[in-house]
């Protein structure tokens, strides 16, 4: 397999798994999948103009353009780890229940003020995802931050494997894709594979000195940098206000204050601040580069974005959900005191034995916040209450229900197989 690897290199690192993005002079990897099996279009992608093609097909095989692997996914992995391998650079894996994704844009925001940094872009933080963001390390990169996502047992693990980094970040352990994991603790091991390859590699943690379970989970003769609202931490924040958007300060060290005006809402956020503001001071970003970057950065992809539309104000965070992040963003909207407001709410997905009480207690907290609510997906649907709810997002846009809103600030929050973002053009 490795004798395949320079073929890689040969094509000046350009790569392709699928045939409709090839490039002339690449080379394809034909990725097989529980619905998809790349061998069926390599013949198209030589005529994209490839250069060479990886087959799990030895039939397929020609020795010239096309070679045979057992395996073209553990090729791709491989060859991102050997070519990972290349670069003696910090490699910062971050993982986490909620907050990962936003958590590493302010990071890239922070750092980007002084390295070129290589990054995870959009959601390509799996098994897939992650070889294909090493393979796009180049001699000018200077750190890379790379997002690891997970949804069964082991997934870190591998990841871990793949990327070998040498500084670590898990923003927190939550109720999460349980369907997979089977419990909390199964979700609580998988992530903490982060920690465990600090220990192989000797690097380094950045750890939320206020979460508990963290803290309790480090591993003895490990180095950890902190950051806190809470304890007197190298990097310290506190709130400053979230109405909407997060005006927060911080010291390191204890030293002068700084303010930044976020252009992100919810107050829940703060940490993934603090985070970025670790890192970047642990490189050696300036106070003031650091203040420059977040306050530059603005949230996409429906994470945590405020729109103002002709007759509401809308809270947009439908990306994704689970009973932690949903109830963060609903006392956000509390705290914001926003006057006359609704919560659209889509079901929180992959929850497994734990939907059914997870979804009745966000009923219930909005009950108790007085928020009104609006339910939209069929584990909310199955729940025995007199709450407004609606099997889909198309069955709630068809009823009428969304006429007639005006001068509301709506939260719309569910998991992304939910489509919430569907419903933006009728508010």
């Amino acid at each position: 397999m490795e004798r395949y690897f320079n073929l890689f290199y040969s094509c000046n690192q350009r790569i392709s798994i699928d045939s409709r993005t090839v490039e002339p002079g690449s080379l394809f990897i034909a990725i097989v999948g529980a619905t998809f099996n790349g061998n069926q279009f390599i013949q198209s992608a030589l005529d994209q103009g490839a250069s060479y093609c990886i087959t799990s097909e030895e039939t397929l095989s020609d020795g010239e353009r096309i070679f045979f692997v057992p395996d073209t996914l553990l090729f791709l992995q491989k060859l991102a780890n050997f070519h990972r391998s290349r670069f003696a650079i910090p490699v910062i894996g971050i993982t986490g229940s909620n907050g990962k994704t936003t958590t590493k844009e302010l990071i890239v925001a922070v750092l980007s003020t002084k390295f070129k940094v290589l990054f995870t872009e959009g959601n390509l933080n799996n098994h897939i995802g992650v070889p294909l963001t090493l393979l796009r390390l180049k001699p000018h990169h200077e750190i890379a931050v790379i997002e690891m996502g997970a949804n069964k047992p082991g997934d870190i693990e591998e990841l871990c494997d793949i990327a070998d980094p040498n500084f670590g970040v898990i923003t927190n352990i939550g109720l999460a894709h349980l369907e997979g994991f089977g419990s909390f603790e199964g979700v609580k091991q998988t992530k903490l594979a982060m920690y465990r390859a600090m220990v192989r590699n000797q690097g380094k943690i950045f750890i939320n000195e206020d979460d508990e379970v963290l803290m309790a989970s480090i591993p003895s003769r490990i180095e950890t940098i902190a950051y806190s609202l809470h304890k007197p931490s190298p990097v310290n924040g506190r709130t400053l206000a979230s109405t909407p958007f997060l005006h927060f300060s911080f010291r390191l060290n204890g030293e002068k204050e700084h303010e930044v005006r976020s252009q992100l809402i919810g107050s829940y956020n703060v940490y993934n601040f603090l985070c970025a503001i670790c890192i970047g001071n642990f490189f050696g970003v300036t106070e003031e580069e650091m203040v420059g970057g977040l306050e530059a950065y603005t949230p996409t992809n429906n994470r945590s974005q405020w729109k103002s539309t002709a007759k509401n104000t809308l809270i947009v965070d439908c990306y994704n959900a689970n009973l932690t992040s949903m109830k963060a963003a609903l006392f956000s909207l509390e705290s914001m005191n926003a006057g006359k407001a609704l919560a659209i709410l889509g079901d929180m997905l992959e929850l497994g034995d734990a939907s059914f009480n997870a979804h009745n207690e966000i009923i219930q907290l909005c009950e108790r916040l007085k928020i009104p609510l609006v339910c939209v997906g069929k584990e909310f649907y199955s729940i025995s209450s007199s709450v407004e709810k609606f099997q889909n997002t198309d069955a709630l846009i068809q009823s009428g229900r969304l006429e007639g809103i005006e001068g509301t600030t709506i939260l719309l929050k569910g998991s992304r197989g939910i489509g919430l973002e569907k419903v933006i053009p009728f508010l």
